[in-house]
């Protein structure tokens, strides 16, 4: 049988987002001459039949799985999806030889325990387009697993890893015709496409550049504006930026609405963005506009002086205001992510967050609560740097009560760089993973013994008391523009991959994952970015000055 590369794309989750970024990898090997065949195992009702029927009699010479979502990132629901990857490498193990290697963006961020975990032969940390022809060319000839770029892998019992893969310059196959983008967007309400890759902001939470990289690396413009014309060819006209912020670099987010602009597609597509509450202008705002953007999600994370400062954001409240007015100005929705209960956070920081974002009155804001603590962010830095310190997470709340302007604390910033290690080789440093975050009582978790942070493993600051959830809601006090945060302790059950799953009866939360009320709303048409259509779902309409 000829060599072929065999991709499977297995994320689940519903509504269906489709994988562009095993779309960017197919077509990326298919320009490279090599035969690639695709399972998209999200579209199939029956997954182990066509698992079974796709690699019977194949000769695939490599077999590579997609990993976008480790877990839901959501408390307290807290699935963890990495048991049910192992599950489906030990499945492919029994039906065919070939070597597996795994990637996507979840997989990244724990790159070589999930390798470990599942058994699987190979991983790429990063971009997987080039280094997954790299690692199909060694296989083929060479076996030298050290010149490919990214590349977890075995050696003599052991576990190497590779430089991540990220170049300094990417360009993107633009045709999207691998994978059937028609239906994800009958499925799914809208189809993503991607601008760049890392962030440089450094947010205290973000594990963003540990596995897109910690500096932005743009595409060019008329190469996206080729891809949202293939999109449109195929009849699909919503679309969803898939950049952790759009706008950073803010002269490319320019550059690429100049470009739609020019092509006449703000005319034929809507499409959503996420974006920093900075840098975010007037002239910017109208691009946005030209060009087609008809919603924008900003990452706003708090209105307290404090938390913004905890969180290392580089805006203030006063930028969440004007954010909003430009919105408002230009006809685009505008949605605030806000992320109660970080290192700090008090009933009065909270109370002064939610009684702001009441004022500027976005279409609507999202209330989560508890932070999903990542290794090698600064989370960790605080969580596990201010334990027994005279700095510690207690002196800091104790601040916060005197005063609501804890302008400076050592434990909110990054620890030391420990000495000749540069960003790549910091981000996967044993030191990452040092420190008693047993000892902290903020830490909330749903599996038996020591912390793991390679599981759901989350913070939600002890000031705000036994019932956290409880308190945001009195706070947010039934305005229907908030999607409200789950309480703990609600029924559970299970899911398809036997993870416990809150059922909070009382929760307007946005957790998409498995929501039924958003996958009907898709399956009678609705179109557009998931807190759009929950908001026209809730009826929620701006209440000026509440």
């Amino acid at each position: 049988m000829p060599p072929m590369l065999t991709l499977i794309n297995t994320n689940r989750m519903v509504p269906a987002i489709g994988p562009i970024g095993l779309e960017y990898v197919a077509e990326a090997a298919a320009r490279a001459g090599i035969d690639v065949s695709i399972l998209d195992l999200a579209l199939c009702d029956d997954p182990d039949r066509a698992l079974r029927e796709h690699l019977a009699g194949r000769g695939a010479t490599l077999i590579g799985l997609s990993f976008r979502n480790v877990d839901d990132c959501f408390w307290p629901s807290a699935q963890w999806f990495v048991p049910g990857l192992a599950d489906l490498v030990q499945k492919i193990r029994g039906l065919s030889d070939a070597p597996i290697v795994l990637g996507g963006v979840g997989f990244s961020v724990f790159a070589k325990e999930i390798v470990e975990y599942t058994g699987a032969d190979f991983g790429i940390h990063g971009d997987g387009e080039l280094a997954t022809i790299a690692l199909y060319r060694q296989l083929q000839n060479g076996r030298q697993f050290e010149t490919v770029g990214g590349l977890v892998w075995r050696s003599q019992g052991e576990i190497r890893a590779n430089r991540p893969a990220w170049p300094a310059e990417i360009s993107l196959p633009a045709r999207r015709e691998m994978f059937d983008n028609r239906a994800y967007f009958a499925r799914g309400g809208q189809c993503g496409f991607e601008t760049k890759r890392g962030c440089n902001r450094r947010c205290l939470y973000c594990a963003d550049p540990l596995s897109k990289g910690p500096v932005p690396r743009s595409r060019k413009p008329a190469e996206i504006a080729d891809e949202i014309e293939s999109l449109l060819a195929q009849g699909i006209d919503v679309l969803h930026t898939c950049d952790a912020e759009f706008n950073v670099p803010r002269r490319h987010a320019l550059a690429v609405c100049e470009e739609m602009i020019r092509r006449s597609l703000g005319e034929k597509v809507r499409w959503y963005a996420y974006l920093a509450v900075t840098p975010f202008d007037a002239e910017l705002a109208d691009a946005l506009r030209r060009a087609g953007c008809v919603g924008i999600n900003f990452t706003g994370d708090s209105a307290s002086e404090t938390m913004l400062s905890t969180y290392r954001q580089q805006h203030r409240a006063e930028d969440l205001a004007a954010a909003v007015r430009l919105c408002r100005e230009n006809g685009m929705k505008v949605m605030i992510d806000l992320l109660l209960g970080g290192p700090g956070e008090t009933p009065q920081t909270a109370a002064e967050t939610i009684r702001f974002i009441k004022q500027i009155a976005p279409d609507c804001a999202g209330a989560s609560l508890g932070i999903r603590v990542y290794p090698g962010t600064g989370m960790v830095d605080v969580l596990r740097g201010c334990v027994g310190s005279p700095h510690s997470l207690g002196g800091i709340v104790k601040r916060s009560l005197r005063s609501l302007a804890m302008a400076d604390f050592p434990c909110a910033r990054p620890s030391p760089r420990p000495t000749g290690l540069d960003d790549a080789t910091l981000l996967t440093h044993p030191l990452r993973r040092q420190g008693p975050l047993d000892a902290q009582p903020g830490m909330r978790r749903r599996y038996a013994g020591p912390i793991d942070l390679f599981q759901p493993t989350f913070y939600i600051s002890p000031a705000l008391g036994p019932e956290p959830a409880r308190l945001i809601k009195d706070l947010i006090a039934g305005d229907q523009r908030f999607f409200e945060p789950m309480a703990e302790g609600a029924p559970t059950r299970n899911d398809a991959l036997g993870s416990p799953e809150q059922s909070d009866p009382e929760s307007t939360g946005h957790n998409y994952n498995d929501n039924t009320d958003l996958v009907e709303a898709i399956r009678q048409g609705a179109r557009g970015a998931y807190w759009d259509i929950l908001r026209h779902l809730r009826g929620s309409r701006p209440q000026e000055g509440l």
